[in-house]
């Protein structure tokens, strides 16, 4: 074996992962690993900076199924960066893949963000604790992501009656 070949007990070690969870994300068509004629695993320099970066990219919010997405194109990014780049773009212009998957989960999450404060809101009113949400915020100027996020709940809802 290379000195820069690495079994898979190592190379989980050296991207900050469990063992179970790297086969896990062989499973999920996230990376994949050489086999040595008896079947061990074995890992590279390469997979285990995209298995580091697959980690980022979770830790951060992106479920597997956001980086299965552009998995693919972990490996254009440059080295010590976890987002691939637009293929020949220099600078840390992000790919258009990459970017979709990422804005269309600050989006959900921004409604998660606002269904979850009503529901802290409702329930915070059934105890008589002051009311945290982020409508208690819209005095203070929101920013025009919140406001669209606050009327889009707002319709959303529109038609609820909260206690019944």
């Amino acid at each position: 074996m290379g000195e820069d070949i690495m079994r898979i007990g190592d190379a989980a070690a050296a991207a900050g992962l469990t063992p179970r969870a790297l086969r896990y994300y062989e499973q999920q068509g996230l990376i994949s690993a050489a086999r040595t004629p008896s079947g061990y695993r074995e890992y590279g320099p390469r997979e285990v900076r995209r298995l580091r970066a697959v980690r980022e990219l979770l830790d951060a919010g992106l479920t597997i199924g956001d980086v299965r997405s552009f998995a693919h194109l972990l490996d254009t990014a440059s080295v010590g960066e976890t987002l691939p780049e637009h293929p020949g773009v220099g600078g840390p212009a992000l790919c258009a893949a990459a970017e979709t998957v990422i804005r269309r989960r600050l989006a959900e999450l921004d409604e998660r963000i606002v269904r979850l404060s009503e529901l802290r809101d409702r329930l915070a009113e059934r105890v008589g604790e002051p009311l945290r949400g982020l409508r208690a915020s819209l005095g203070r100027g929101p920013d025009r992501a919140a406001r669209t996020v606050m009327r889009t709940a707002a319709v959303r809802g529109a038609g609820r009656r909260v206690g019944g």
